[in-house]
């Protein structure tokens, strides 16, 4: 065993032999830190020594660094993968949260990289040369989209709805219907923002239903305003009532009171004739007469995430004066994304098309139909002898809270391994590069071409690939 430890490879050596490729991966080492290659080459040595103690090495000839180089390269090229890594997203989720939610538009990707890459007009007004504000970027798009006076963007919408209790209702009562008391992602629920801003939640009515006497009931000289919550995340049916919104404004409006509506999600853009239910969007809740309304940049919307409002004027200007708005405010990358994504709205046709998330959820049958028949030709060609290849009728999802009862019909590739269990090649299929995440059904691996780009089936068949060789 001591003979075999001396064989180890020196550090320099490795390190050479690494830095000296002249494949890709050649040039990935040689451009990462020093420090860092060190660092795993002494993992890898030290692996190799709790497998000389385990007694997997017995000829000297096995560590000879030309027999260690592939193992050392590969694994030393795993250990430089960045942590936030691509993903190929293959379950039919669009607005797949643990995944990144909404993929950007191209021109929202272009007016990121812009402003990663130069310095900008952040907090500069090129008409006066003096200080100017961020929010103007893209303030008057959404006016001009929702009909709104006013309009703030935060970082989230979580951070929206705390924001506008803090200043309107800190120290007072909000009046919320027991039936839109939702919990969102994470276990955050709406009575813990609202008790973080320092706002006292009045609870009326009963679970399914509520009606405009009880809010009635419920308005006091402690009332600062009447919130309705949009239950985009879940759907009550049978013996269910809530108060239309015009409804509330008129009777807040005979009480001098505002009207929040959290509409979550959130959208611009009508569904109904792609086979969704109605969704209000933000531009129907103004007119109906909110004073302020709060939505998601990063779902429906399909931008970056952000927490966006609209509303009256001056509450609007009460809002971006509280301090809370510092802590809360969305850095340049954001505002670019935000802004080129807007633009797009201007044309609802052209959003359609060039907003990826919006795409995705409104693709046509056929054309899935299509793309899952050549993803599966695709893999019938080289993996016939690995997986059994088939497509079948199945449904994909939106997402991010939206639409939960919506089933969006799609065509499925299932796949189901010869020689190795489902599950297991599910698990394999994390560890490729990129990694590919499906799901299982009826005892197969699915893979939902509504979330693939047809640019991203060789990927597709090269993660298989990789996968089938660790199994």
């Amino acid at each position: 065993m001591s003979t075999l430890f001396r064989h180890l490879p020196a550090m320099d050596q490795a390190l050479g032999v690494l830095c000296a490729e002249e494949s890709l991966a050649g040039s990935v080492f040689r451009s990462a830190p020093r420090q860092q290659l060190k660092d795993l080459v002494n993992a890898f040595l030290d692996l190799l020594r709790e497998e000389i103690r385990a007694g997997a090495f017995t000829d000297a000839a096995q560590l000879a660094l030309p027999a260690l180089t592939p193992r050392l390269a590969a694994y030393v090229r795993q250990g430089l993968r960045p942590r936030f890594r691509r993903v190929l997203n293959a379950t039919g989720v669009v607005i797949h949260t643990n995944m990144g939610r909404s993929l950007l538009a191209a021109e929202a990707v272009a007016a990121v990289t812009s402003a990663a890459a130069h310095y900008s007009n952040l907090e500069f007004d090129l008409a006066t040369g003096e200080r100017g504000s961020r929010y103007s970027h893209v303030e008057e798009l959404l006016c001009r989209l929702t009909g709104a006076e006013a309009a703030l963007v935060v970082n989230n919408n979580a951070a929206a709805v705390l924001i506008v209790l803090d200043t309107l209702c800190k120290g007072r009562e909000v009046i919320v219907s027991r039936g839109q008391l939702v919990e969102i992602g994470g276990s955050f629920r709406i009575p813990e923002v609202m008790s973080k801003s320092g706002a006292v939640l009045r609870e009326v009515g009963a679970t399914n239903r509520t009606h405009l006497r009880d809010y009635e009931a419920a308005i006091t000289s402690e009332t600062a305003a009447i919130m309705k919550v949009h239950t985009s995340n879940y759907r009550m049916l049978g013996f269910v009532k809530e108060v239309p919104l015009c409804e509330l404004k008129t009777l807040a409006g005979g009480y001098g009171l505002p009207v929040i509506e959290d509409l979550g999600s959130g959208s611009l853009l009508r569904f109904e004739a792609d086979g969704l239910p109605g969704e209000p969007t933000a531009q129907e809740s103004v007119a109906e007469g909110a004073d302020i309304v709060t939505f998601s940049g990063d779902k429906v919307l399909g931008g970056p995430q952000a927490g966006i409002i609209v509303g009256r004027r001056e509450i609007i200007e009460r809002i971006k004066k509280n301090q809370l708005n510092r802590a809360l405010r969305i850095d340049k990358l954001t505002l670019a994304a935000l802004e080129a994504t807007l633009r797009l709205y201007l044309d609802p046709e052209l959003a359609r098309t060039r907003v990826p998330t919006v795409a995705m959820m409104t693709r046509p049958l056929v054309a899935l139909r299509a793309q899952a028949a050549r993803l599966a030709g695709l893999l019938r060609k080289h993996l016939s002898e690995s997986l059994e290849i088939g497509v079948r009728a199945g449904f994909s999802r939106v997402g991010g809270g939206a639409f939960p009862e919506a089933d969006l019909p799609t065509a499925l590739v299932c796949l189901k391994p010869t020689a190795h269990g489902v599950e297991a090649l599910r698990q394999a299929l994390l560890s490729t590069d990129p990694p590919l995440v499906g799901r299982v059904e009826d005892d197969a691996l699915t893979l939902d071409p509504r979330t693939l780009d047809q640019g991203e089936h060789a990927l597709v068949l090269s993660a298989l690939r990789q996968a089938l060789g660790l199994l």
